[in-house]
């Protein structure tokens, strides 16, 4: 959890100065991630193995990225549970779930050795491997395929040493790596005349430094320590790692699958022009890394600005969430246009970095196919830029179903349709149509999400010197926690419970609290549940926004029940409070038609409405006490009592008071 130092740091120092401070880090280590894919090719196009070599590589390109997909999805879930696990103070779960997430690394990249070693010929055949380039891309393959579980474990590890507070640390381990991979790759392919075996072991042996970089540092971690009991998996804990690093899966998959569909219809059509099946296959390559280095810049820029924007928009500072967005918007643009104007005008020079196609028979083909994929493949490159940029900035503000709409609409529903579609009318070239089509019709989507999402804020803005809220006097003694159905009016029942009892009563006090503590604003902590997406409750909880909200919450449910008897109702306090012996946790429920009536009653709905608020209300309240528990709300072994309150406010207060006084009597007999 942030300081409040650190918050007001993020509400009040000026964005351009934030922007430098967060983004620049980011930026650097996504393009040192990057000169692993792009060092091997520039060497092996400058060397005898030349353009069928770059296909070769290209070939093998989406088979990193499906290893690098579950590496990044356990390294980024690991890492978000451990920010988590910070900011609640939690050092006994964190060290657990990133030795589960290790191991289960590691398991995963054997399941992949075994999987794709049996079957590379006909895996790099269907990715678009030729006759010619086969036996060059199984070479490079086994390679690099035997090394898959330190190549996973360094991606891996990296991610949770930047969340330990270390991104100089991940920076140099991936940096030394490259270093090494930089220096290895001339000296094997010129001078030891391996060819692309060469450019296997340079890239494996700066893998296996970074790795043994990142080992190091487990060592002299600063927020967790790694025992050897920590390494069996604990896949209740790990359960919820998994979830917060979904969309970093997901997203390393979409480029699997475009890269499949792109590489199969160029393979096809290839084929049957005069360009044949290596020429695009190693165009395509070589223009995917380039695109790279321009995509990780953006999306360094944007992750970097994300906890500006998180804590913006949580603190409802408006403006300043717009303000960010138009400067990071702004510098996605320039970039975008300063590589369209080198993809448009010097698009030979680029690919001749790459070196000369000189074991092709028309190497006149390969520059003219080169110059037509960036010219058309990348035209509207400022587009793909702007669309990536405007998904990770739904992410930022708690807005997963548009950050995946975003995404998904540019590279599946609109890319790999017309991929498949238009070389039947234009051949080969048509591949190349795809990506400005598709790009232009996925940023009339962003736009639209965009410009309606500006409107939604409205201009309110963090209000100066708000009302503090306090802590309630109290006395030793039991802490009653409330959970309830929507409409089985559970906060009615806290209310008169803790009247009868003379304790204090908490219900919207919670997030008042826990906006004072955080800078976020009470009214956004408050409605979690009430925003949390009809769909994908799970991503919207991981959200950076959300996660500071609920830890802030948690952490004022604590400083609560520190100071003595109560009745907290909601926000999951029967978990947060696990560790209190003083507990009775309760859930309140009624008969559906009960609910139904109540919710008419108090909120004025109509029956279907208040039928689809209450079915929306409680998947919301689940999905939040799975998030932050991975129980089952609701569960009776999760709660000392369960009441139906069907029977009457008071007739409901008074058999929860009936039930203490029997427990407290228990409690004191046991003792004697």
């Amino acid at each position: 959890m942030q300081s409040n130092q650190q918050m007001n740091y993020l509400g009040e120092e000026k964005i351009p100065k934030l922007m430098l401070k967060f983004s620049i880090p980011c930026i650097l280590s996504l393009l040192v991630s990057a000169l692993y894919n792009i060092v091997d090719q520039i060497f092996i196009g400058n060397s005898e193995l030349s353009a069928l070599g770059n296909a070769a590589t290209g070939v093998v390109f989406p088979i990193f990225i499906i290893a690098q997909a579950f590496a990044w999805c356990f390294g980024d879930g690991c890492a978000a549970y451990l920010s988590i696990c910070q900011g609640k103070k939690d050092t006994k779960n964190s060290p657990v779930c990133i030795g589960s997430g290790i191991t289960i690394t590691l398991l995963t990249s054997i399941v992949l050795l075994a999987v794709f070693f049996p079957f590379k010929t006909q895996i790099l055949m269907l990715f678009g491997a030729s006759e010619n380039s086969i036996g060059m891309a199984i070479e490079y393959f086994n390679i690099i395929l035997v090394f898959f579980p330190i190549f996973m474990l360094m991606n891996m590890m990296n991610a949770v040493i930047r969340a330990d507070g270390s991104p100089a640390g991940s920076m140099a381990s991936m940096l030394t790596g490259a270093i090494v991979n930089i220096i290895l790759d001339p000296a094997f392919i010129f001078g030891l005349h391996w060819g692309m075996k060469g450019a296997a072991l340079a890239t494996v042996i700066g893998q296996t430094v970074s790795f043994v970089i990142s080992v190091r540092y487990f060592f002299h971690t600063k927020t967790f320590r790694l025992k050897w009991k920590h390494f069996i998996p604990k896949l209740g804990v790990f359960s919820t790692a998994l979830k917060l690093g979904t969309s970093s899966f997901i997203t390393q998959m979409t480029i699997v699958i475009i890269s499949l569909v792109c590489n199969m219809m160029l393979a096809k059509y290839g084929a049957l022009s005069h360009y044949g099946i290596d020429i695009p296959i190693a165009v395509i390559g070589i223009e995917s890394k380039v695109f790279t280095v321009v995509i990780n810049i953006v999306v360094g820029i944007i992750l970097g600005c994300q906890p500006i924007i998180s804590y913006n928009y949580g603190a409802k500072n408006y403006e300043r969430v717009k303000t960010t967005y138009h400067y990071v918007l702004t510098a996605t643009v320039v970039i975008g246009l300063v590589s369209t104007l080198l993809f448009e005008l010097v698009p030979n020079f680029i690919v001749g970095m790459f070196g000369k196609p000189t074991n092709i028979p028309n190497p006149e083909d390969y520059w003219r196919f080169a110059e037509l994929t960036f010219r058309i493949f990348l035209s509207l490159v400022v587009f793909t830029c702007t669309i990536k940029m405007t998904s990770i900035f739904f992410q930022a503000v708690g807005k997963p179903v548009h950050a995946i709409v975003s995404s998904v609409t540019r590279d599946i529903i609109c890319f790999v349709p017309l991929v498949l579609i238009l070389p039947c009318f234009f051949g080969v070239e048509g591949v190349l149509y795809a990506a400005p089509i598709a790009d232009f019709l996925a940023m009339t989507v962003a736009v639209f999400m965009t410009v309606r999402f500006m409107r939604s804020l409205g201009k309110e803005t963090q209000m100066k010197g708000r009302s503090k809220a306090l802590l309630k006097e109290s006395k030793e003694g039991i802490i009653i926690t409330i959970a309830r159905e929507h409409g089985s009016v559970g906060k009615q029942v806290g209310k008169v419970v803790a009247e009868k009892l003379n304790i204090p009563f908490y219900y919207k006090e919670v997030a008042a609290l826990a906006a004072e503590e955080s800078g976020l604003h009470k009214e956004f902590i408050s409605d979690i549940n009430a925003n949390s997406p009809q769909l994908l409750h799970e991503l919207y909880l991981s959200t950076n926004v959300v996660q500071q909200a609920v830890i802030a919450q948690e952490k004022m449910i604590n400083k609560i029940a520190a100071q003595g008897s109560c009745v907290i109702v909601g926000r999951a306090a029967d978990y947060v409070l696990r560790g209190y012996d003083n507990v009775v946790r309760i859930f309140i429920y009624a008969p559906e038609e009960y609910r139904i009536d109540r919710v008419m009653e108090v909120y004025g709905d109509t029956k279907a409405e208040a039928v689809k608020n209450i079915y929306r209300s409680d998947k919301a309240r689940a999905a939040y006490y799975h998030n932050i528990s991975n129980l089952r709300w609701g569960d009776v072994h999760n709660y000392d009592l369960l009441i139906d309150s069907s029977i009457g406010v008071k007739q409901c207060a008074a058999a929860i008071c009936s039930f203490l006084d029997c427990s407290t009597t228990k409690n004191l007999r046991n003792t004697d």
